[in-house]
């Protein structure tokens, strides 16, 4: 009776872990489809590009759920990239010399824009998403691009340079930090704008 206890034990132990697995990918699949929708649009692209990420990145085999949304969101990341140089040919092209492009704001993080990223999160989930996503689609592709890298994916500008020259086409091999800053200062004057016009509107 007590090794059918001690089985019975083993076997619930076994059932909660699996079921914590579950969980844990579904989390990140939800993750994954919203930075997806935020790159290529929704629909069945997004979907695409989550379930190829998560095949790639061997997302059900890694025991470190950190290191598994990591190598996940990258993989998207890589894919997406490609998709959209693939969708909109040229698009993603490296520019000219930025280096003395002027911007409203000279910082390169989230917070120059008014906004942390905590606080960015929780517009992109709750119920600013929708006034979140008709922005992203009014920015040019390769701000929309560089500012879901950096804000929402957490992708530094070296390696947003890198995922761009590896992942978009010939013509993005020129990109490097200083174009990725100058495009990310875009997207956040962009997005200073709109949250000083949604102050205003309340």
């Amino acid at each position: 009776m007590a090794q059918e206890t001690g089985n019975e034990s083993i076997i619930a132990r076994q059932g909660n872990a699996s079921q914590g697995i579950e969980e844990v990918l579904d989390q990140i699949a939800a993750g994954l489809y919203n930075l997806a929708s935020m790159l290529v649009g929704e629909g069945e692209e997004g979907v695409r590009l989550v379930e190829t990420a998560i095949e790639a990145s061997d997302v059900s085999c890694c025991a470190d759920p950190v290191r598994a949304r990591a190598n996940s969101r990258l993989a998207l990341c890589q894919q997406a990239i490609a998709t959209i140089a693939r969708l909109e040919p040229g698009s993603l092209a490296a520019p000219g010399d930025v280096a003395t492009a002027a911007t409203c704001i000279q910082d390169d993080d989230l917070e120059s824009a008014g906004l942390s990223p905590e606080e960015l999160n929780r517009m992109i989930a709750g119920g600013d998403r929708d006034r979140v996503r008709q922005w992203l689609e009014g920015l040019s592709t390769p701000v929309r691009v560089i500012f879901v890298l950096r804000a929402v994916a957490g992708v530094s500008a070296i390696e947003t340079a890198e995922l761009l020259a590896a992942h978009a086409g010939a013509d993005a091999a020129g990109w490097n930090e200083v174009g990725v800053r100058d495009y990310f200062r875009r997207g956040l004057c962009s997005l200073a704008s709109q949250l000083i016009q949604a102050s205003a509107g309340r």
